[in-house]
């Protein structure tokens, strides 16, 4: 039997990064009890840091008062225990790794602690939903809810595999629009969904002229940045992204030109330098050099 959003009360958000936290905010903000899970409790208190932040831009702008900023905050709890996050929980969106068998053992384990009741959706970024969704252990409530930036990039997309329940697609478009989003369908599986496959062309380009030794980081940036009129390049961009996440999905494509690159960012990731999130990527952070003023008219 199928479920509607006026079934939804508690959310499950596992994964307490870059998504997980704002997807968890969002959550809360708008009306839901939100647990955030990770298995690593030193990660919260960065996510209260930066979801702290989001709220006061957020109150600021004039998008949301005071009380509303506080009574989402009231409403999102962290937990490393498993069962505590499962108890209870109808609906799970999973933010992890962008590593398919670290996706399929979460998925394993939630899927014998979830109740029943409970629709299981993917933030994956790239990976297929038919490649884990047997893991879940209830693959027809199972779904790609792939969300961008939440707050600025606010589209999410709806993604099934053969075998969703048809019904489930109508449930997560109705909760996009609840969580503030865009929700777009995409009616067949697809890597990349919509935006990330044609935002993929662009970074696989970017990337196989830096590998090549046609250009450099910088001036592929420049390039871009000069003939588009935009705040960043395609390395900028993929700073914000995480370098971590490019490296994941990367390395998971089998052609030489994405293993060159995935070759490339390696020692990136290996040394923790994984973009905004970590102070450092190609760029450094909160001043990296393409938001100066001259970067794009001097190279100095």
């Amino acid at each position: 039997m199928g479920k509607t959003l006026d079934d939804i009360r508690r959310f499950l958000v596992l994964g307490s990064g870059t998504l997980g936290l704002r997807v968890g905010l969002q959550a809360a903000l708008s009306g839901f009890d939100t647990v955030i899970y990770d298995n690593r409790e030193e990660a919260f208190g960065g996510a209260r840091k930066v979801q702290a932040s989001i709220l006061r831009h957020l109150i600021r702008s004039g998008r949301i008062g005071q009380e509303e900023s506080d009574a989402a905050q009231a409403r999102i709890r962290f937990t490393t225990d498993p069962r505590d996050a499962a108890e209870d929980v109808d609906f799970v969106n999973e933010s992890v790794y962008e590593d398919l068998e670290v996706k399929r053992e979460v998925w394993g384990l939630f899927g014998g602690l979830c109740p029943p009741k409970a629709l299981f959706t993917t933030n994956t970024s790239y990976l297929l939903p038919s490649q884990f969704a047997e893991a879940t252990g209830r693959p027809g409530r199972f779904c790609a809810f792939h969300f961008h930036d939440v707050f600025h990039a606010n589209v999410v997309d709806v993604m099934p595999h053969a075998g969703t329940e048809p019904w489930v697609c109508d449930l997560l478009m109705a909760m996009g629009r609840r969580l503030w989003q865009t929700p777009v369908l995409v009616e067949r599986e697809s890597p990349g969904y919509i935006f990330n496959a044609m935002l993929m062309a662009l970074i696989g380009a970017a990337g196989a002229l830096v590998t090549g030794g046609v250009a450099s980081v910088e001036d592929v940036d420049r390039s871009w940045m000069g003939n588009f009129k935009m705040d960043r390049g395609p390395f900028g961009i993929l700073d914000t992204i995480g370098l971590d996440t490019a490296w994941h999905v990367t390395h998971n494509q089998k052609d030489p030109r994405s293993q060159r690159f995935a070759a490339y960012l390696k020692p990136f990731v290996d040394s923790g330098r994984l973009g905004v999130k970590t102070g450092e990527g190609f760029y450094k952070y909160p001043d990296p050099a393409f938001s100066r003023e001259g970067f794009i008219e001097r190279k100095d």
